[in-house]
């Protein structure tokens, strides 16, 4: 089934109600949303598109973002969704990949397709020809398609390397649509999502489950993140829902903490896409109340792999809550999730080893790219790269990347766990910890600390909450840590800066 029916629906039974807004002006209702991407599609049709066809879209938030995604699936096309704050050249490489002959961009960004000299065609939102996309013969409905056929190809981050193009079917979405209202949250007409994160990532991923129940979308005017325009909002709205990378909480709570802000409006706020520290959460909890909500996936297997419920993130009675909510949760009910040793095989709770999933939202392969799906995916299993451990109630403890693991003298060190402590710390506002080659060692963890905390303070601090071996050999401070359009820190980055400075 084409997802892309779940907007149709929605307009047929409560055209009239709020659907797409730009701040606090409403922009189109359910029938107009239906409309705008009915005649996109019998546009793309008539210029040659064709069903599985890719088409591009590099544009920043805004609610003609969502009006040229479902046009693009009621013409049966395959969306590519471009982050906007790549550069045109690491844009130009998506559209090279994927094939797209034809790319939608909002102002400003069209430009810098054509610096790159981007292959395919552009219409900029903002041009006449999409004024005339816009007031084209509708298609009847959207397209058939099976559920096994592509609809998003969504490119990875690429911080180890080129991105990759996941392949993401109808039933990749449908499935993880429907595990949100079971395992992470309900949803229905009477609340609004903002999109304060990119829309070619996690938060665009969750528009679906808001079609399919009316609720209102709003996309801030500012096109982004800005911490008092999402207060400003979730007054307004009421009933809020959004998307946060945990860099995006700390910086509400800071903001929050410093000029009285409560969150009113806000219902949910949905944390994934890297290390939530249990400082940080604990800190947010106490501030804004039960509101928060953790997930675990990959792009792999978009927003599906395990939820940590609000009463699991709140919860300060069970005896061993710290732990839980040190977790990203339990499996959600679409997959499977285990724990599995060098060779892929399911090992008991409470032993380490490397994160695999398998079900309904792991993707069918990377686009084009045969040796690298042959690695990811392993008797059925996705193997994802990410170490930790589950215990026996079914809680996942994501430690980390299987690449970040530090090796020194024999014994595993994993970064987070000496993040964790060294975040406890009034003076450490951030922090991230690498292996350093080490002549004896391996390896040996230096720490790159953001704050005024001195190196004999830090020093005490491990020395008493974690074994000799696991302390760092050494503090570097820096002024902010290197990190990606989606917040990750780049550890290859603080890697190539230990070389640099030998």
């Amino acid at each position: 089934m084409n997802i892309a029916n779940w907007l149709m629906r929605r307009a047929q039974v409560d055209g009239e109600r709020p659907a797409l807004f730009l701040g606090t002006e409403r922009v189109a209702d359910y029938a107009a949303f239906h409309e705008g991407a009915a005649r996109l599609a019998g546009w793309l049709l008539a210029r040659g598109i064709r069903p599985g066809d890719r088409v591009a879209i590099f544009m920043k938030n805004c609610p003609d973002y969502l009006i040229v995604l479902y046009g693009v699936w009621y013409a049966g096309a395959v969306a590519v969704p471009i982050n906007a704050k790549l550069h045109g050249r690491e844009a130009a490489f998506i559209l090279e990949n994927s094939g797209a002959t034809l790319t939608f961009t909002s102002p400003g960004l069209t430009d810098a397709l054509e610096e790159a000299d981007a292959p395919g065609a552009k219409v900029d939102i903002s041009s006449p020809e999409y004024s005339a996309v816009r007031a084209y013969e509708p298609v009847a409905a959207p397209a058939t398609c099976a559920a096994d056929n592509l609809c998003w190809l969504f490119y990875t981050s690429g911080t180890t390397g080129r991105p990759k193009g996941v392949m993401i079917t109808h039933r990749m979405m449908i499935a993880m649509s429907l595990a949100y209202l079971a395992d992470v949250d309900q949803a229905t007409a009477e609340d609004s999502v903002i999109y304060a994160a990119p829309m070619s990532h996690g938060a665009g991923i969750y528009n679906m489950l808001h079609v399919l129940v009316g609720a209102r979308h709003v996309c801030p005017v500012s096109g982004g993140f800005d911490e008092t325009e999402i207060f400003l909002l979730a007054r307004h709205f009421g009933n809020v829902q959004m998307f946060a990378a945990p860099t995006m909480v700390r910086r509400m709570t800071d903001v929050a903490k410093a000029t009285g802000e409560t969150g009113e409006g806000l219902r949910t706020v949905v944390y994934a896409g890297g290390p939530m520290y249990l400082a940080d959460i604990i800190e947010a909890v106490a501030h804004f109340g039960p509101i928060f909500v953790q997930i675990y996936g990959q792009g792999e297997c978009p927003m599906g792999i395990t939820a940590l419920s609000r009463d699991d993130v709140t919860d300060r009675s069970h005896p061993r809550w710290r732990e839980r909510l040190a977790s990203v949760g339990r499996a959600q009910s679409a997959v499977e999730v285990a724990i599995g040793d060098a060779h892929g095989i399911p090992v008991p709770p409470g032993t380490h080893g490397e994160i695999m999933v398998r079900g309904d939202v792991v993707m069918p392969g990377y686009w084009q790219n045969v040796q690298a799906t042959e690695k990811t995916l392993v008797n059925g299993w996705l193997m994802t790269g990410d170490m930790g451990f589950m215990d026996a109630d079914g809680y996942l403890t994501m430690q980390d990347r299987s690449k970040d693991l530090i090796i020194t003298g024999g014994s595993n060190v994993y970064p987070r766990e000496v993040e964790e402590i060294l975040l406890t710390h009034p003076g450490v506002s951030e922090v991230s910890v690498v292996g350093r080659k080490h002549a004896d060692w391996g390896e040996e963890v230096v720490a790159f600390v953001v704050g005024p905390a001195g190196p004999e303070e830090l020093d005490r601090l491990c020395m008493d909450n974690i074994a000799r071996f696991k302390r760092p050999k050494a503090y570097i401070r820096v002024e902010s840590l290197p990190k990606n359009n989606y917040g990750k820190v780049l550890k290859t980055e603080l890697r190539k800066m230990l070389e640099d400075t030998k």
